[in-house]
């Protein structure tokens, strides 16, 4: 089946035919075959996470990205004595504080321009002044703009000082290389329909395990406990506690596979990079912006500054570009209006011609009426 329109998004993302057909059949999550199913995911996801694989190991949650951010946050975090550090340059960081006042983590919260990247020095500074510090979180790629921040520099720092990391890569991970263990990384989260192009149903933490170990008694949420989840997937080999999302499952599964044959992670960044390069250049040959420098810029998701045109308005340029076969996002950042444009997912450098074409022909059909 056709889709009406292509996803220009940070996720959920344009799949393949093959991964939606592949959630045509029913599973029974008690199924030993089902079990053995999640069992491999949770070995390949290990395997894109690092080389050093005995280290670590993969637990899957129910629900979105948020979900194993808030799971990851309310067990890691001890009850008595523990401090987070939080590196907040977005909306996603932001959405991390608030998760501590929810859950009344204690947290102390370096804040910055969305437009600039997390400041390793700053991140030291506080790290030297304040010794309650036990934990660091960050957010490798902020789709606020599409900032990319430097979590090798910051997790490096915090090792140095000997902090427990956390990193938000939900839409980074299996679209930029990385190994969790050379960038010192404890607990990194991501999600299924991110840049391993599954669809959205659960998301999932590549856990240091004798870090993990340590996190029995901390939850703060029966069905959000990290520990207990990953627990139960360990003594039961792939049961999860409560009712799996199984056809989203094997979607995953065979969004893996996909990845795979592509070539792995380093194809898959090429190709994103590929893509979002090509539309900076061609955006800015029409007469668009990018907010963030290119040396700042993630190959997921890019941020454009509204035309100095007063006539323009988002919903409009929205509606013109859907009807024409593409959806893109609205902005997110307070200081400047920008619109977004995602560039991951079963997107390819000629979808992006044929966006720019239509944007042209937007913008194009614009003049013409104004005039």
């Amino acid at each position: 089946m056709k889709n009406p329109y292509l996803l220009l998004t940070p996720g959920p993302l344009s799949t393949t035919n093959s991964v939606r057909q592949a959630m045509l059949r029913d599973w029974c999550t008690w199924d030993n075959e089902y079990n053995q199913l999640v069992q491999d995911i949770r070995r390949r996801l290990v395997g894109l996470a690092t080389s050093h694989k005995d280290l670590y190991t993969a637990v899957l949650m129910q629900g979105s990205g948020t979900f194993c951010v808030e799971a990851t946050i309310g067990t890691v975090m001890p009850k008595d004595g523990g401090k987070l550090l939080i590196a907040a340059n977005g909306a996603y960081s932001d959405r991390i504080v608030q998760m501590c006042h929810v859950l009344g983590i204690h947290a102390v919260v370096i804040s910055l321009d969305e437009r600039e990247p997390i400041q390793a020095e700053a991140i030291e500074r506080l790290l030297q002044e304040d010794e309650d510090i036990t934990h660091v979180a960050i957010v490798h790629c902020e789709t606020t703009t599409g900032m990319l921040n430097p979590i090798e520099d910051v997790c490096r720092l915090a090792k140095q000082y000997n902090k427990i990391t956390m990193v938000d890569a939900m839409s980074s991970f299996g679209g930029v290389p990385m190994d969790v263990h050379k960038l010192h990384i404890d607990f990194l989260i991501s999600s299924a329909n991110k840049c391993i192009q599954g669809v959205p149903g659960f998301g999932f933490v590549i856990a240091k395990r004798d870090e993990l170990a340590k996190c029995k008694g901390n939850g703060r949420s029966l069905s959000l406990d990290l520990f207990d989840q990953h627990d139960t997937m360990e003594k039961d080999e792939g049961k999860w506690r409560f009712t799996s999302p199984t056809h989203v499952v094997r979607a995953f599964y065979q969004a893996l596979l996909e990845l795979e044959a592509e070539g792995g992670v380093d194809a898959r960044f090429k190709r994103y990079e590929q893509n979002q390069k090509r539309l900076v250049e061609g955006m800015k040959e029409i007469g668009f912006e990018a907010l963030l420098d290119e040396q700042h810029q993630s190959p997921i998701i890019t941020s454009f500054l509204y035309p100095d045109d007063s006539n323009f308005t988002f919903q409009d340029f929205y509606q013109s570009l859907k009807k024409r076969g593409f959806v893109i996002y609205p902005g997110k950042i307070s200081e400047v209006n920008t619109f977004r444009i995602g560039n991951i997912g079963e997107v390819y450098i000629e979808d992006i011609e044929r966006l720019l074409e239509a944007i042209q022909q937007t913008v194009q059909l614009k003049e013409v009426v104004r005039a």
